[in-house]
């Protein structure tokens, strides 16, 4: 049994769908893996964490399979190879495994890392606890009242057509599973495009 603590999907050890970028700088490492489309859910499932376990089915998954257990429908975790390891060996390649959500264990705070420009704000959302997958976000200014933002894609929730430069940045977060969190002056009204922000407290 293993538990998958970051759940993320990767184009390489480095990058990613979610919008994590360097998912080593940003805290998540090696213990993560790729979605089959109807895990991924367009993304919304990013962050999530997941526990899996080997149910002992060492069968290859044959190239250029049709219908298969690689192939959409299906399920599938595509794990790096130190977590593979951790479950069968090598080269067994693809193996059958039962799986089911668990609590993200996080250290420190939910961190925001802000770019764009004075008419559209970006944010990554990551370092997320608990559920670990983001459902929505608003942001309010010092000067505004909350407004909410859209899932760009993965982990990144924009505004568009406001100026929040100047501003204090409050941020309220809502979980997968309800849970929601408001991260008061996460960001000061000196703040600049490109930093990252932590938001001192989890989930």
């Amino acid at each position: 049994m293993y538990n998958l603590k970051n759940l993320y999907t990767t184009y390489s050890n480095t990058e990613g769908a979610c919008g994590y970028g360097d998912v080593f700088q940003k805290g998540y490492g090696v213990e993560t893996a790729a979605l089959s489309t109807p895990l991924f859910n367009d993304g919304l499932t990013c962050g999530a964490c997941y526990e899996l376990k080997c149910v002992n089915d060492a069968t290859c998954c044959p190239p250029h399979s049709t219908g298969g257990w690689c192939d959409p429908p299906a399920r599938h975790f595509d794990l790096t190879m130190p977590m593979f390891v951790k479950l069968a060996p090598a080269v067994a390649g693809v193996v059958h495994v039962s799986y089911r959500r668990v609590r993200c264990g996080k250290q420190g705070g939910v961190k925001f890392e802000i770019t764009g420009n004075p008419n559209w704000n970006l944010v990554l959302v990551y370092n997320v606890g608990g559920a670990g997958d983001v459902n929505n976000v608003r942001v309010k200014g010092s000067n505004t009242g909350w407004i909410q933002m859209q899932r760009n894609w993965g982990q990144k929730w924009d505004t568009k057509g406001v100026d929040l430069r100047g501003q204090a940045l409050t941020f309220q977060v809502v979980t997968s599973d309800g849970a929601f969190k408001v991260f008061r002056d996460v960001a000061p009204a000196s703040w600049q495009f490109g930093q990252t922000f932590d938001g001192k407290i989890n989930f």
